[in-house]
């Protein structure tokens, strides 16, 4: 099912190399989609890129939710148009937070927010995981796919989802043999 940069089962495999801990996955999925929002907040105060009647506004916080909610669907259209509803929801909060709390305490709740998620995903990583952080090997890849990794790993865990028949026995092989891989290459470097 390879579909280039679109091919799902490759990247959720990438990530889900880097999240096998429980403890781990679950930190994730409490602060993945906040550092997402949070984000948005503050691309909230760029610039207008364009002004339409019915949206309003639309500056790199549109073209942030927009890129994201596209990138999902065509990655799995069932599931990532849930992932695109949740970006166009965060896009509608982010834009009524920042204009709630202005510029000048806005910056300071995305800081403190972003510095809580970050440093409650490093811990995961070294405390539970004890491996480091996927963006450190594929930063578009870590930022961009994150939250959509993170939905996907909720509705397997909730409903059972699967984006197509035998999609989960295929992860977790690639996810086994990338594990594997790992251990051998930290083992030689500890010899």
């Amino acid at each position: 099912m390879g579909r280039g940069v679109f091919d799902l089962e490759k990247h959720f495999a990438f990530y889900g190399a880097y999240h096998s801990d429980p403890t781990n996955v679950l930190i994730h999925v409490l602060f993945v989609w906040p550092i997402f929002y949070t984000s948005l907040v503050l691309f909230q105060f760029t610039p207008p890129l364009l002004h339409l009647p019915l949206l309003g506004v639309l500056n790199l916080a549109f073209v942030f939710a927009l890129t994201y909610a596209l990138f999902y669907v065509l990655m799995d259209p069932k599931a990532g148009s849930l992932g695109a509803l949740l970006c166009f929801l965060c896009w509608i909060g982010s834009d009524l937070l920042a204009h709630r709390l202005g510029f000048s305490l806005g910056w300071k709740v995305v800081l403190a927010a972003q510095i809580f998620c970050w440093t409650g995903q490093f811990i995961g990583h070294g405390v539970f995981e004890k491996r480091a952080p996927a963006l450190l090997d594929n930063l578009s890849q870590a930022f961009l796919m994150a939250p959509f990794f993170v939905l996907l790993e909720i509705l397997q865990k909730l409903f059972g989802y699967e984006p197509y028949p035998g999609f989960h026995a295929n992860v977790s092989k690639r996810i086994e043999a990338d594990r594997k891989e790992w251990q051998e290459k930290k083992q030689k470097k500890n010899s």
